[in-house]
């Protein structure tokens, strides 16, 4: 087959991957400068290693991009550690995913996270034996069908009670949804203590090493990645097939993998079918603003990834000191903090400057650490972008579209259809699989 696929993300780098492997032709539309899509990272000039520009790493439970990793033959550069995630509570900070001392030759990821729940002593301890059980109870679920019809809200305020849920969970729900907290159904929260780990992962060089390791195997199958070609219409051909069209001329195909948010997709193929667009337009998501500095020293004792409760006053939703993760020597010394947010995508983060955002993130440093000065910050980056997260609604699996679009040849693959798993680098992989392996079974090949 000759295949183009929308968009050099991993879930489109995935999909090339596995049909160059059978010998299909691929090409690859993709209008960055570089393949990775929301995963994609920069290089400062001082550093050795890139950056992602929305925060990332991996789980020990990510089966298919380890896998893939080493079908790549780059498992020597992949690694796991046991970083502090942390919770912020009236001026306090409460590590939750870090190893215990005395438990850190126990591989269970619930043991630890137990223990932690134990030990976070504003909330009484009967409150916090239903917490703990109810995260355990969790773990021990398989089937995440009869959770999708209840919303997260409902059910882990009956499990653990509401004042252990006003301080434990249903910050982190707002923080994550904003408006939609109390839609977001418990399948997907599910899925998070499910298959979420303690001990996280990383790649040698950054994420855009990874990416960029997955795109050289993926040109030297025989693929062409077209950067800088964003795509402006694909079309059925009279001729049969699907015509893509760019700024520089059109090309015809047996088939095409779009791996691009509900509302590119629509705007790309007007052609779909009135019902299937009106689904599209359906499916909620929330953006993302992170504002990425590069400080002249270390801002917190050794917490990677802080949640921050909305009720505490703070104007980003999470902070993520990377070099508590991954040492500062792969970035000229340099400490490097996420301020971040997921937002409405009208809201007004995604309009305001950098410097108007500098001028409200900052303050709010000191309260992480009293010694901190504006003149620590070396550097900062700005990145937005309106589709990062999926809003999922009670009984969203019937709101899921097929990948195989309405359009004969036209598929569609992106992280609204990963549910009831969280969106991530994981996910891409396993979508980006099924999609190849839909392309071609569907054509008898």
């Amino acid at each position: 087959m000759n295949v183009a696929i929308i968009g050099a993300g991993v879930a489109g780098l995935t999909a090339a991957y596995e049909l160059t492997k059978l010998g299909h032709q691929v090409v690859i539309f993709e209008a960055s400068d570089r393949p990775g899509g929301l995963a994609s990272g920069f290089k400062d000039e001082n550093w050795d290693w890139a950056l992602e520009r929305f925060y990332h790493h991996w789980f020990a439970s990510d089966a298919a991009v380890i896998g893939l990793i080493d079908e790549l033959g780059a498992r020597d550069r992949l690694f796991f550690r046991w970083p502090t995630t942390s919770l912020y509570y009236h001026g306090r900070i409460y590590p939750l995913d870090s190893p215990v001392p005395q438990l850190r030759a126990v591989p269970l990821s619930q043991v630890h996270r137990a223990v932690r729940v134990l030990q976070f002593t504003p909330l009484p301890l009967i409150d916090r034996l239903r917490v703990g059980l109810a995260a355990f109870y969790l773990t021990l679920t398989k089937d995440w069908h009869p959770l999708e019809r209840i919303t997260a809200d409902e059910w882990m305020c009956r499990a653990v009670g509401e004042r252990a849920y006003d301080v434990w969970w249903k910050p982190l729900l707002i923080g994550k949804f904003g408006e939609y907290y109390r839609d977001v159904n418990m399948a997907w929260f599910w899925a998070r203590a499910y298959k979420r780990t303690a001990r996280l992962g990383y790649f040698v060089g950054g994420f855009q090493a990874f990416e960029d390791v997955l795109a050289e195997r993926v040109r030297a199958q025989g693929a062409d990645i077209r950067l800088n070609t964003a795509t402006q219409a694909i079309e059925s051909s009279p001729d049969g097939g699907l015509v893509v069209r760019t700024a520089a001329g059109e090309a015809r195909f047996e088939r095409v993998i779009a791996t691009v948010s509900p509302g590119l997709l629509s705007r790309l193929v007007p052609a779909l079918p009135g019902e299937y667009l009106e689904g599209l337009k359906k499916l909620k998501s929330m953006g993302a603003v992170v504002l990425i500095l590069a400080l002249k020293r270390q801002l917190t004792d050794g917490h990677y990834w802080i949640n921050l409760p909305k009720g505490e006053g703070f104007p980003f939703l999470g902070l993520v000191e990377h070099t508590n993760f991954v040492e500062p020597e792969h970035y000229g010394g340099d400490h490097l903090v996420y301020c971040g947010d997921y937002l409405n995508p009208d809201h007004e983060y995604f309009s305001l400057s950098q410097e108007e955002l500098l001028a409200r993130f900052l303050p709010a440093l000191a309260r992480f650490n009293p010694d901190f000065k504006p003149d620590w910050v070396r550097a900062s980056w700005l990145f937005r972008e309106k589709y990062a997260q999926p809003v999922p609604p009670v009984n969203h699996s019937h709101n899921i579209p097929d990948l195989a679009t309405p359009i004969p040849g036209l598929y569609w693959a992106s992280m609204s259809q990963v549910y009831p798993w969280d969106r991530g680098t994981n996910y891409a992989v396993e979508i980006g699989q099924e999609v190849a392996r839909r392309a071609v079974s569907e054509t008898g090949a």
